[in-house]
């Protein structure tokens, strides 16, 4: 996500920057038309792509009004849902200069209001641009700006969706675009595969209104008109499947297709790669959303792992799109507790699986060498108490002191051994090497078999 656009292309002499009213947002002084809902086809995304991409007069209006269509299809829509998700599940907070975590924040951040914003802020991955204006005020609130009239290529608001008279964007404080002039979103690549599954799904239809049900031939004689008559009505009322009526002179055959696709699979596969096609686009991977018949765990798991790849490139771009200054500033402005320095960022969450091995290992290594207390409170998610240095201290009084030979333990144990293993007789243990082994125990069960 980035809101940078060359500066050739924003000072292009055929935009024309007007001033905007003072008192007036910029929302309301745009002309909405409607979106073209007509039947779209592979000349429509085509001709689209290329005036997108126009060194003079660039237009994205018909690859957007493409995409408001091709949006409607189910997978593409389910997965594009999946990605979303996959960031706003994530727990976001804002931390000051110091690093401390600002409770104050946490409302808004938790709101419906600011999950809009991440929702929107996502869609410049679909759509390459996108935009809001923060409606002034004491309430954190913003309107969407359409797309079709926000022209990244010179930097306004137009007034017009296919006209290049408007607002330059960067000079109001309350706007804010996100997007690079060169970027049309992943739905370019998806238009082809969904268009190409929509025709496929027709003819498929067709296909099972043709053959699903059986066709019925009728001959008659051709000089008996009464029993074409009488034949045409007893036909009509039985039913409504496939009828033909022919002359018994006539030559007739039907040719189904059942030779090569009795059951119409032909559709179902082409149906199957263009949804496959999308997953790959949007998520980087199929398995995650579809499971193919000879894919097993180990395919899965990898697939699994790429997506999360994505998730955390979405994660990253998120944190470094809040911090730009201009929506610190615009933040400021509702007079909420945000400062230079100060930084939005995802909190990391605990993978039980990676942890339940990295534990071992952890207690292995604290064993041969000093391991800071800081390490395993921040690897394993754990809160430092606030009386730490009080605890700390009462846990080096009670740990047992080295022995210089076989003597009684404590609470009259047997004898020491000086070369036993301290972690096969826990009460020889400090607390915090007790807790690494009731951790260590915990993951790996098969420890103590």
């Amino acid at each position: 996500m980035n809101a940078k656009s060359t500066n050739k292309q924003v000072n292009s002499p055929e935009a024309t920057k007007i001033p905007l009213p003072e008192g007036q947002l910029v929302v309301n002084q745009t002309i909405i038309r409607p979106i073209d809902r007509q039947v779209k086809d592979i000349g429509y995304w085509r001709m689209g792509h290329i005036a997108a991409e126009r060194i003079v007069y660039p237009n994205r209006v018909r690859l957007y009004d493409l995409y408001e269509d091709i949006i409607l299809d189910a997978h593409l829509k389910g997965i594009w849902k999946k990605r979303i998700a996959g960031v706003l599940n994530k727990k976001l907070r804002y931390y000051d200069k110091a690093g401390h975590a600002v409770e104050e924040m946490d409302p808004l951040i938790g709101g419906k209001v600011f999950r809009k914003l991440i929702k929107e802020l996502m869609q410049e991955k679909a759509y390459g641009v996108t935009g809001v204006e923060f409606t002034p005020g004491s309430e954190f609130s913003f309107k969407k700006i359409n797309r079709k009239h926000i022209k990244p290529e010179t930097g306004i608001i137009a007034i017009e969706q296919f006209g290049t008279e408007g607002y330059a964007y960067d000079q109001l404080p309350f706007v804010w675009v996100v997007g690079d002039a060169d970027n049309f979103g992943f739905l370019l690549e998806c238009a082809p595969y969904a268009l190409y599954k929509r025709g496929t799904m027709a003819d498929w239809s067709q296909f099972s209104e043709i053959f699903g049900m059986p066709m019925r031939v009728a001959k008659y004689d051709t000089n008996d008109l009464k029993t074409k008559i009488e034949l045409k009505t007893a036909l009509d009322a039985s039913g409504s499947a496939l009828v033909m009526m022919i002359p018994k002179q006539a030559d007739f055959d039907i040719i189904d297709g059942k030779v090569t696709d009795a059951d119409g699979s032909i559709y179902s596969n082409l149906k199957d790669a263009c949804n496959q096609e999308m997953s790959v686009t949007v998520l980087g991977a199929t398995e995650t959303t579809t499971s193919s018949q000879k894919s097993g765990y180990a395919q899965g798991k990898v697939h699994a792992d790429q997506q999360l790849e994505i998730t955390k490139e979405d994660l990253e771009d998120m944190q470094t799109t809040l911090n730009e200054a201009k929506f610190i500033a615009i933040l400021q402005s509702y007079n909420l507790p945000v400062s230079p320095g100060g930084m939005f960022r995802y909190e990391e969450e605990v993978n039980i699986d990676q942890l339940s091995k990295r534990i071992l290992i952890d207690a292995q290594v604290a064993r041969t060498v000093p391991v800071s207390d800081d390490y395993f409170y921040e690897t394993y998610g754990i809160d430092k108490p606030d009386n730490y240095d009080e605890l700390k201290k009462k846990m080096e009084a009670q740990a047992t002191p080295p022995s210089a030979g076989p003597a009684a333990g404590p609470e009259g144990d047997p004898p020491g051994d000086p070369k036993a293993d301290p972690f096969d007789n826990p009460k020889s243990l400090g607390r915090l090497d007790r807790l690494r082994m009731l951790l260590a125990n915990f993951f790996d069960p098969a420890r103590n078999d």
